[in-house]
């Protein structure tokens, strides 16, 4: 394993743990952690963000730039994941909305799989 790999493994992990611990007490209430959840979630996107820059930096690759066609990715793979988290709330919270959730999360993954071709292109 590489330097670089090993080192953004362990910072993916890192920033990816207290991102996703800071949302859950951001978001449960019965935590009473919103501000506390809040402060975690911006250091793991700190983290992450971090883990980007060293990772870029190791493997001697340019930096990010930004076009038309990164922020239609970005935005493509943010609506695809909200999709798919809405429609696995609807079936897992309100059990009286499973087809709905179902049908939304269908729709949400076939939308992160339209990001394939998007990024890569077809031949």
């Amino acid at each position: 394993m590489k330097k670089s790999t090993f080192v953004s493994m362990i910072l993916g992990t890192i920033g990816g743990i207290l991102f996703a611990l800071g949302m859950c007490m951001g978001l449960v209430e019965q935590w009473n952690a919103r501000r506390e959840g809040i402060v975690m979630g911006v250091i793991g996107l700190v983290v992450l963000l971090i883990m980007v820059a060293v990772w870029r930096k190791m493997e001697n690759k340019e930096p990010i730039k930004l076009s038309g066609k990164a922020i239609g990715a970005t935005l493509i793979g943010i609506v695809g994941a909200l999709l798919l988290g809405v429609g696995m709330c609807l079936t897992m919270v309100w059990s009286g909305y499973m087809v709905v959730g179902i049908i939304v999360g269908i729709v949400g993954i076939v939308v992160l799989l339209c990001l394939i071709p998007f990024i890569k292109g077809l031949k």
